[in-house]
C-alpha cells in the first residue's frame, strides 16, 4: 500500500495518464493538417467543388483536434517543474535544447501560419492561402521531430558529458542528439503511425456517411485517400518498427527481451506468440513460439544469439551495482502485442477497402456507380457483397478509427514502461529524478485534479467532434469558389463561378 501511494508512484501515473491522453491529439494533428493540405492542393489544381468542400469539412476537424492538443500539452510542461524537478535539474540542459526548438516551431511557426490560414480564406490568394496549410504541415512534423529527439536521448544518452561538480548532464553535440539513430527510427516509426491515425480517421467518417448516403461526392473521395493513406502508412509503419526493434534490440536488450518475455538468451531464439510465466520465478508455464523468428528481428539471421531477461538483469547489476532491472514484463509483453495487433488490423481493413471499392475499370459494368452514388461493395469482378456483409463492412470501417489511437498508445506505454526502472536508460534511475519536496498528499491532489480536468475536455472534444462530424461537409458560398487575387481580398470579377466535378 505504501508503495502504491509512494511519490514517485503517484507521479509516474499523472504522467502517464496525461501523456497517453495528450498522445491522442498529436497523430491525429499531424496527419490531418497534411491531409487537409493535399485535399487543398487538389482543388488549386483542378478546381473542383467536392475538393474544396473536403478541405473545408477535414480542415474544420483539425482545427478542433489540434486546439485540443495544445490545452492538454501544455499540462507536459508543468510537471517537469511540478513532479520531476530533480530530473529537469539533472538533464534540464540536454533535454531542454530540442524542446526550446520545438516551442519555437509550435507557438511561432505554426501558430502564425495556421492563422493565417483560418482567416486567410477571403483575403489571399489561393495559392498563397494554400502554402499556409503546408507551412502548418511542415511546423507539426518538425514539432514532432525536436520532441522525439528530447525522447530518444532518454532512451539512448549521447553527446553529453556528466558534470561531477554541478552534479548534473551538460550537452557537449547538440547535432548528435538530434541525427542519432534512435531519433530517426523513431520518428520514422512515429510519423507514419500518425498517418495510419489520419487514414483511420477519414475513413471511418467517411464510411458513417456513405452508409446513410449523405454527402456521397465529397466522402467517395475522402474515403479513397484515407485508404490509400491506411496502406501506405500501415506498411510504413510496419517497416519502420521492423527497423526500431533492431536499434532497441542493441541499445535497450532488457526492452526487447521483456517484450518477448525471453528469461534466458537463446540461439536462435523464438517469437512468442502467447506467453504465460512466473515473474518472480523466470521463466514461462506456457509458451507458443515460432522458432528462430525473433533472431532475425533482432540481427537478420535465423540462428543469432539473443539474450533474455535474465541475462540481462544480471548484466547490468554487474554494471550499475545491486538492484532489480527488469520492468513490468507483463506490461511490456502485452503492450508489445496490442500494439502491433491493432496496428497491422488497420493495415488489413485498409487493404480490404481498398480491394471492396477498387476503381471500375476493375468491375463488371453492372457494378459501376457514378460520383454522386455510394460505391457497391465488389469482392469479385461481378459478385458485390451482400447488403448485410455490406452494412458490416462500413461499421468496421467506423470502428477503425479507435484502432491505431489504440496501437499508438499502447505503443508508447511499452516504449516508456519497458524503460524502467530508468528515467534516462543507464544514467539517471526513475525514483531519483521525482521531486523530493512533494508529498504523496499533493502529488495525488494533483493527479485527480488534471484527470477530472481531462475528463471534462475529452467530454468537449467528442461533442464538437460528433457535432460537425453529423454536418458534413459545408455549402460552398459565391466567396468560397471566387477566392481573392491578391493579398487584401481583391477579386476577378470576371472569373467563373461554376466547377465542374
Amino acid at each position: 500500500m505504501d508503495l502504491a501511494l509512494a511519490p514517485e508512484t503517484l507521479a509516474r501515473w499523472q504522467f502517464g495518464i496525461t501523456t497517453v491522453y495528450h498522445f491522442l491529439f498529436v497523430p491525429l494533428t499531424i496527419s490531418l493538417a497534411a491531409l487537409t493540405a493535399g485535399l487543398q492542393t487538389a482543388w488549386v489544381r483542378t478546381e473542383k467543388e467536392k475538393y474544396l468542400k473536403a478541405t473545408k469539412f477535414w480542415g474544420k476537424l483539425f482545427l478542433i483536434n489540434i486546439a485540443m492538443g495544445v490545452v492538454t500539452g501544455i499540462v507536459q510542461e508543468f510537471q517537469f517543474g511540478m513532479n520531476w524537478s530533480d530530473y529537469s535539474r539533472f538533464v534540464g540542459d540536454i533535454f531542454g535544447a530540442p524542446l526550446a526548438f520545438e516551442a519555437l516551431i509550435a507557438f511561432f511557426f505554426e501558430s502564425t501560419f495556421i492563422g493565417l490560414w483560418i482567416f486567410g480564406w477571403d483575403k489571399l490568394p489561393k495559392k498563397i492561402h494554400l502554402a499556409c496549410i503546408w507551412m502548418v504541415s511542415i511546423g507539426t512534423i518538425l514539432s514532432a521531430y525536436f520532441i522525439l529527439a528530447a525522447n530518444s536521448w532518454m532512451q539512448h544518452p549521447v553527446g553529453y558529458r556528466i558534470n561531477a561538480e554541478r552534479g548534473r548532464a551538460e550537452l557537449t553535440d547538440f547535432w548528435l542528439v538530434l541525427t542519432q539513430n534512435t531519433a530517426l527510427t523513431q520518428f520514422f516509426h512515429t510519423i507514419t503511425a500518425a498517418f495510419l491515425v489520419g487514414g483511420a480517421f477519414m475513413v471511418g467518417i467517411s464510411a458513417f456517411h456513405l452508409a446513410r448516403k449523405r454527402h456521397i461526392t465529397v466522402m467517395r473521395t475522402s474515403l479513397r485517400v484515407g485508404l490509400i493513406t491506411l496502406i501506405i502508412a500501415g506498411l510504413g509503419t510496419a517497416i519502420s518498427g521492423d527497423l526500431l526493434g533492431k536499434v532497441m534490440f542493441k541499445q535497450q536488450p532488457m526492452k526487447m527481451a521483456a517484450a518477448e518475455a525471453l528469461w534466458d538468451g537463446q540461439a536462435p531464439a523464438p517469437f512468442s506468440v502467447f506467453a504465460y510465466g512466473d515473474v518472480e520465478k523466470g521463466h514461462n508455464t506456457v509458451a507458443i513460439e515460432i522458432p528462430g523468428l525473433l533472431s532475425f528481428l533482432a540481427n537478420d539471421d535465423f540462428s543469432s544469439y539473443v539474450p533474455g531477461i535474465n541475462d540481462v538483469n544480471k548484466a547490468e547489476q554487474e554494471k550499475f551495482g545491486p538492484g532489480d532491472y527488469r520492468p513490468n514484463i507483463p506490461v511490456a509483453y502485452w503492450g508489445f502485442r496490442w500494439m502491433i495487433g491493432f496496428g497491422m488490423a488497420s493495415l488489413t481493413i485498409g487493404l480490404v477497402g481498398l480491394w471492396l471499392t477498387r476503381k471500375k475499370f476493375m468491375l463488371a459494368p453492372g457494378l459501376r456507380t457514378g460520383e454522386d452514388e455510394v460505391p457497391n461493395l465488389v469482392l469479385f469482378k461481378r459478385k458485390a457483397l451482400s447488403p448485410r456483409l455490406g452494412k458490416w463492412y462500413w461499421i468496421i470501417a467506423l470502428w477503425t478509427m479507435a484502432f491505431p489511437l489504440i496501437a499508438n498508445s499502447w505503443g508508447w506505454i511499452f516504449t516508456e514502461m519497458g524503460r524502467q526502472p530508468w528515467v534516462v536508460y543507464g544514467v539517471l534511475r526513475t525514483r531519483d529524478a521525482v521531486s523530493p519536496g512533494v508529498s504523496t498528499a499533493e502529488v495525488l491532489t494533483s493527479m485527480i485534479a488534471f484527470t477530472l480536468l481531462y475528463a471534462v475536455l475529452a467530454v468537449i472534444e467528442v461533442k464538437l467532434l460528433v457535432k460537425y462530424v453529423k454536418a458534413g461537409p459545408p455549402e460552398l458560398t459565391e466567396d468560397d469558389l471566387n477566392p481573392p487575387t491578391k493579398i487584401g481580398g481583391d477579386r476577378d470579377p470576371d472569373r467563373p463561378m461554376a466547377f465542374s466535378y
